[in-house]
């Protein structure tokens, strides 16, 4: 494989890769460096956070819980749950920085803007969290399911207030239009059936899951022109069944892996491929193997999540997951916080990623970081006139040490100028950029590098 190839290989895969690993990879076959992503990330280790401190809380019924310690301290206890799920965002970033199972985090990145969720109860956030992880290359059929009894995702779609005498539909309809057929695949009578044969489903204080017998209906239902006494399982397999499902997961990782403009042949081969046994590992596999993956109108026309944005600066410079209070507040500043999904349907992406703001944050966002330069803590929702006023306000400094200029000067001080410039851009440079490239005058590459991250096309990949 080229080396072009490669950076675009392990950009979707994961994060970019350091100067070493390319050097490494252009030595295999595409079929040899595919082989060895998948392999890193076979080992499944999930986030662990201590949670020592709630002691048996979380076995106790959330009524019980609230009676027995008074509304005061029920408060703080949730409080508390709220500030533990703040640092489960901060791990799962610097899982996802430093991780050796890159591709298995970039898929728990992506299925968690497909399974959207939000939960301030730390427990069963932690647990959704690492259900994502465990099924990110499994069986989409197993995946659902699993998500379906997660604890946070019956509250959050109401599905744990979903009882036989007065079904709630949230679930029943997020479960096909957002996870898995896509409207137009689906009637309203299909929603209203499926909506009763999850009635009961609950879950117990601790997270596991749990049917009560006596809230689920058990009669017969019709779904998609099939007829019986359906469970919730049942429905997730009928789901399954359509063809229009696999098409539907293809196109969404189509646009997040491939391009954001979809090719329809190309869908309809990644169709064929899923439909057959829904293992998304095989899916996977298949499109990066595919020539068309690595043709050059798919290269560099992506732009970086915010989260892809400083995880990949921070590949090049470990400086940017030291302060949790720092990490939060740039992806708040940026537009996708981990964790706080802006609503049912995730973010939606791609351009929705850059307005004015946020354009100009993005571009300074290097020198921030690795220039000691002054930031903000002013909300991005209270911009005055200018960019500049902005950063008027209260200042806070990120640094880089002595230790994190040598991890640079390890992996790129031997690299050439225009090297470098290979290595960190994805896109072709315009006319413009490469005249102001050409003008400036660099003390050294660590300056070069930081110029290079504050350029329009490094928010491509």
């Amino acid at each position: 494989m080229n080396q072009r190839e490669l950076i675009h290989l392990h950009w979707r895969t994961g994060f970019g890769a350091t100067p070493a690993l390319i050097a490494a990879s252009t030595k295999l076959s595409r079929e040899n460096n595919v082989n060895l992503l998948f392999d890193a990330s076979k080992k499944i280790e999930p986030i662990q956070i201590d949670l020592s401190d709630f002691g048996n809380y979380f076995n106790t019924p959330y009524t019980k819980l609230k009676k027995n310690l008074g509304e005061q301290k029920f408060q703080k206890l949730r409080q508390k749950s709220r500030k533990k799920v703040r640092e489960l965002n901060f791990s799962w970033l610097k899982k996802i920085a430093n991780s050796d199972q890159v591709l298995r985090e970039k898929m728990t990145l992506f299925w968690a803007n497909i399974f959207v969720c939000r939960d301030n109860h730390i427990l069963h956030a932690l647990k959704f969290n690492n259900t994502l992880r465990t099924h990110a290359l499994g069986n989409f059929g197993d995946f659902v399911k699993a998500i379906s009894r997660s604890a946070s995702m019956l509250k959050y779609l109401n599905n744990n207030r979903n009882f036989k005498k007065k079904p709630n539909e949230n679930f029943a309809r997020e479960l096909m239009e957002l996870f898995t057929l896509g409207i137009g695949n689906y009637s309203e009578t299909d929603v209203k059936e499926a909506a009763r044969a999850f009635t009961g489903w609950n879950f117990k204080p601790n997270g596991e899951f749990i049917l009560r017998d006596a809230r689920h209906d058990q009669n017969s239902k019709i779904f998609l022109g099939e007829t019986g006494n359906f469970g919730g399982d049942d429905i997730i397999e009928l789901i399954i069944k359509q063809k229009a499902c696999a098409e539907f997961i293809c196109t969404k990782m189509y646009r997040y892996f491939v391009n954001p403009s979809v090719d329809k042949e190309h869908i309809r081969e990644l169709t064929d491929v899923f439909y057959k046994d829904y293992n998304i590992e095989t899916l996977m596999r298949h499109l990066f193997m595919a020539d068309w993956f690595y043709e050059e109108k798919n290269i560099g026309v992506k732009i970086k999540s915010p989260v892809e944005l400083m995880v990949g600066i921070h590949k090049v410079v470990p400086s940017v997951f030291k302060k949790q209070r720092q990490a939060q507040y740039l992806q708040k500043m940026m537009g996708q916080t981990l964790l706080y999904p802006v609503n049912v349907a995730g973010w939606k992406g791609d351009r929705y990623w850059i307005d004015s703001n946020s354009l100009m944050f993005r571009l300074k966002l290097p020198s921030l970081i690795l220039n000691n330069a002054k930031i903000s803590l002013k909300p991005k929702g209270e911009f005055e006139d200018t960019f500049d006023e902005f950063y008027k306000e209260k200042k806070q400094r990120f640094s880089v040490d002595e230790k994190e200029r040598a991890y640079f000067e390890t992996h790129y001080s031997k690299v050439s100028f225009n090297e470098l410039k290979e290595l960190l851009v994805v896109p072709r440079l315009d006319y413009d950029t490469r005249e102001m490239l050409e003008a400036y005058q660099p003390q050294n590459s660590f300056q070069y590098g930081v110029q290079l991250m504050s350029i329009p096309e490094y928010q491509l990949c």
